[in-house]
């Protein structure tokens, strides 16, 4: 039995559409946007309209912007002879919140993972490779530590390596706060490996 209307319905089923909206949270959000007054609503659905009509790739570093070059690849202040690769343009971010790295980026927008069939070609690799032949000294290559991120990780590697340009890979290791005894052994092995001088 339907509790609720078709409309409503309609609005609940295409927020649970979006990652990590299970039904409930569908459903709350559903009747908030209810509850909101007409003008908070029209410019929600206009902010979604206007991103999805005028986001596009940066045509230097691949990540999401609406305009040519994304601000950090426009900016003269950033040193474009090392280029961090991450997986996706929340990565990017993530790494901006430190305040720490002056250098640029490229978004591979995935990882490789032939399980879900996703090859090398999917993922915005060649990009990559003709943004190598300018110059540049070093590649941070900055995917997950999953499965699909290390196999990424390798790929990229072994296609960088004949150019001479200087590889790296972000350390991992056990989190502030971590206790040893809740890290798995992969983890405490890379740390062990990773460990610097004090």
């Amino acid at each position: 039995m339907e509790y609720y209307s078709d409309k409503i319905n309609k609005l609940i089923e295409e927020l649970g559409r979006l990652p990590g909206v299970g039904r409930k949270s569908a459903q709350r959000l559903a009747f908030h946007i209810l509850n909101m007054p007409k003008e908070q609503v029209q410019a929600l659905t206009g902010a979604i309209t206007e991103a999805k009509e005028n986001i596009r790739y940066c045509k230097e570093c691949c990540t999401l912007t609406d305009s040519d070059i994304c601000p950090i690849c426009a900016s003269p202040g950033r040193n474009k002879r090392v280029i961090m690769v991450v997986e996706n343009s929340r990565d990017l971010a993530a790494y901006e919140k430190t305040g720490k790295y002056d250098g640029v980026y490229h978004v591979l927008h995935g990882a490789i993972s032939p399980m879900l069939g996703i090859g090398p070609a999917d993922i915005r690799l060649k990009e990559l490779m003709v943004r190598l032949q300018k110059d540049v000294d070093e590649v941070i290559i900055s995917t997950n530590s999953s499965l699909e991120g290390e196999a990424t990780a390798m790929y990229i590697s072994k296609l960088i390596k004949p150019t001479g340009i200087k590889i790296s890979r972000i350390a991992t290791g056990i989190p502030v706060g971590g206790d040893l005894e809740n890290i798995d052994e992969v983890t405490l092995l890379r740390a062990l490996d990773g460990r610097v001088e004090l």
